[in-house]
C-alpha cells in the first residue's frame, strides 16, 4: 500500500495554509469575484496531489495563482481604472430613500432580498434608509435619513453638556428672582406705610 498520501496531506495543510497566508486575511464575505475566483482554484488545485498528481507541480501552479492575486491586487490600489475594471464599481440601489428597481433588476436582486441584508445590519425599516448601494464584494453600503441616525457619543455628550449649561442658568435665575423685592415692597407700598405711621388730626380721622 502507497503511504504517500500521509505526508503528502499533511503538506498540502501547510502550504496550503502559508499560500492563503500570503494572499491575505481577507474573509470571503470581502473578496472580489477575481480574488474569489484564485482561492477556490487555490482549493481545488491543493487536493490534486492525492489524487495522484505531482506535488511540487502543484505547489508550484499555487504560488502563481497567488502571485497572480498579489499584482492584481497591487495593479488596483495603483489605478483606479484598472480597479474598477477589475472589481466594479458601487451600484446605487436606493436614492434619497426611493428604491432602484431597475438597477435591482440588473443585478438579479430582489427588493425582500435588499431588505434582508439591511436587517443584518441591524435596519428594520427601508423607509429608514436615505442612500444604499451595493459593494463589489456583495455587501449593502447604506445612509440612514437623518430622523433615523442613532445618537453619537459626541451628540450625546453635546446634549449633556446643553443640559448642565441650562441647569446652571436655572440656578442663577432662581438665584436672582430669591433677591428681587416681593410685588409689596414697592416704592408705592413704602408711601403707602410711611402715611400709615403718620398721626392726622382727630377731625380728619
Amino acid at each position: 500500500m502507497d503511504w504517500d498520501f500521509i505526508w503528502k496531506s499533511a503538506l498540502i495543510v501547510i502550504v496550503g495554509t502559508f499560500l492563503l497566508r500570503i494572499a491575505g486575511r481577507k474573509t470571503i464575505s470581502q473578496m472580489t469575484l477575481a480574488e474569489t475566483v484564485i482561492m477556490i482554484a487555490i482549493g481545488s488545485l491543493l487536493i490534486q496531489p492525492v489524487a495522484g498528481k505531482n506535488v511540487w507541480v502543484t505547489f508550484m501552479v499555487g504560488g502563481i495563482l497567488v502571485l497572480t492575486l498579489i499584482v492584481m491586487e497591487f495593479i488596483q490600489v495603483k489605478s483606479d481604472g484598472l480597479e474598477k475594471l477589475i472589481t466594479g464599481k458601487s451600484k446605487v440601489v436606493i436614492q434619497n430613500g426611493v428604491v432602484q428597481e431597475k438597477t435591482l433588476a440588473k443585478l438579479r436582486m430582489t427588493v425582500d432580498q435588499l431588505e434582508m441584508n439591511l436587517r443584518q445590519q441591524n435596519v428594520p425599516n427601508l423607509s429608514d434608509v436615505k442612500w444604499a448601494t451595493l459593494e463589489p464584494n456583495g455587501q449593502i453600503g447604506f445612509t440612514l435619513k437623518q430622523d433615523s441616525q442613532p445618537v453619537t457619543k459626541k451628540e450625546f455628550q453635546q446634549l449633556i453638556q446643553a443640559l448642565e449649561s441650562n441647569a446652571q442658568q436655572l440656578e442663577q435665575l432662581k438665584a436672582q428672582l430669591a433677591t428681587t423685592p416681593a410685588p409689596n415692597e414697592t416704592m408705592f407700598s413704602e408711601i403707602q406705610d410711611k402715611h400709615a405711621k403718620e398721626n392726622f388730626p382727630d377731625k380728619l380721622q
